[in-house]
């Protein structure tokens, strides 16, 4: 059967966009740190992946802890952590979806890894982890629901290949580090997760985000 016009569009972005790939959660990175106070104690990255966030935030924090349920690509981001700041970084394999360490953490962030996990028991487990006063940053990914929802996602169908191409300079690249982290599809859209992190996260400001993202922001309620 010969292909649409169409799937032969569909498919060329999709051979576009794979030999000039870029990273949408590391976009997102220099707006999360801007959540945060300038200093900070500890540090929680659920998620953490290659670590690239962990080493952001060990520039601001006295330890950070990234953890990860994939043990190889924890060790890419050991050996990606340079010595001067692998003292106040940790790196633990660990399942986000059954234990996280205790803390409690200043700050937890957990960036384009909730839609893996069941979205109401983690978002209490990260809740239960914060200090006092402490603040929860999530960049996360929500099933398309809507005309909103699916006029962003035709924006960023547009963009993405622009983005790549500056980003890659014109040039085919691989891809980086952090985007060889195992993926999935996302179950709950916008909508669900807001009315979940509502109730357990009271005050929590949830916004849409450009490239299939959605930002969620809550501070614990000082002693």
């Amino acid at each position: 059967m010969t292909p649409t016009p169409a799937a032969r569009l569909l498919d060329a972005l999709h051979r576009f966009n794979a030999a000039h790939p870029w990273d949408h959660n590391a976009r997102y990175h220099p707006w999360l740190l801007r959540q945060l106070p300038r200093r900070f104690g500890t540090a929680l990255d659920v998620g953490c992946g290659s670590g690239d966030l962990v080493r952001l935030l060990a520039r601001r924090a006295r330890e950070v802890h990234g953890v990860d349920a994939d043990a190889e690509i924890l060790d890419r981001a050991r050996q990606s952590t340079p010595a001067p700041a692998s003292a106040a970084v940790t790196y633990t394999v660990a399942d986000a979806s059954r234990a996280l360490p205790d803390g409690p953490y200043d700050v937890i962030t957990c960036v384009a890894v909730l839609h893996h996990l069941p979205l109401a028991e983690t978002l209490t487990r990260l809740r239960d982890r914060l200090a006092p006063g402490g603040r929860l940053v999530v960049v996360g990914c929500a099933r398309a629901s809507g005309v909103l929802d699916h006029a962003l996602g035709l924006s960023a169908v547009t963009l993405n290949p622009v983005v790549g191409w500056v980003k890659n300079r014109g040039r085919p690249a691989p891809r980086p580090v952090s985007m060889t982290a195992r993926t999935r599809e996302p179950r709950e859209t916008r909508a669900e997760i807001s009315r979940t992190a509502r109730r357990i996260l009271p005050g929590a400001r949830l916004r849409r985000r450009l490239f299939w993202r959605y930002t969620l922001v809550w501070r614990a309620p000082a002693p």
